[in-house]
């Protein structure tokens, strides 16, 4: 890859620091017009991709994965960890129940999507993202295209998120409160 290229691709992305975890880093990079996610999903399984590929329909705003990423940092330090590794509990963060297979069924990357968020932990000098983004067949795009890609109708129906509710609160602050409160329940 260029030196170029690999401006680009810092400048599409974002890093973002955990306040409660300040040695962590979590990037978060949009992928639209991909071609290949069904590979994409073989490569996770295989342990080629280090990071969480998400259905970017389902995701509202960056601090909702931030919420998922910290909670799973958090848990892991803790040894309480309900998935098999840190990207997997940051997938299975987001979901407003405890069922891991449906998790992964609403939140992960699907056959036939076309876009998706990655979230990659820690990824100090950039060969992880870099190393995704050469498996991609699509486009990083900026994250404030996110909105874009997000689908209102379905998350509320798989967060139970009421018309009303929306009249005192936004969408992301629903969102989050259930997948917080989730443990609670």
């Amino acid at each position: 890859m260029s030196l170029r290229a690999l401006s680009l691709v810092n400048m599409a992305a974002k890093t973002f620091g955990l306040e409660l975890f300040p040695d962590c880093r979590v990037t978060l990079a949009l992928f639209t017009e991909v071609q290949n996610c069904r590979e994409l999903k073989r490569s996770i399984v295989d342990g080629d991709i280090d990071g969480a590929l998400l259905n970017a329909s389902m995701i509202v705003d960056p601090f909702q994965v931030l919420v998922a990423a910290n909670k799973a940092i958090h848990l892991n330090h803790h040894g309480k960890m309900k998935t098999r590794n840190i990207n997997s509990e940051v997938l299975f963060n987001l979901s407003p129940t405890n069922n891991i297979s449906d998790a992964f069924k609403k939140f992960g990357l699907g056959d036939d999507d076309t876009a998706f968020l990655a979230a990659i932990l820690n990824d100090n000098n950039g060969d992880k993202l870099e190393s995704l983004e050469q498996q991609v067949d699509g486009n990083m795009v900026g994250l404030d295209q996110l909105k874009i890609t997000t689908d209102q109708a379905k998350i509320q129906k798989i967060y139970k998120i009421q018309d009303l509710e929306l009249k005192n609160s936004t969408l992301v602050d629903a969102v989050v409160c259930r997948m917080a409160s989730k443990d609670a329940t």
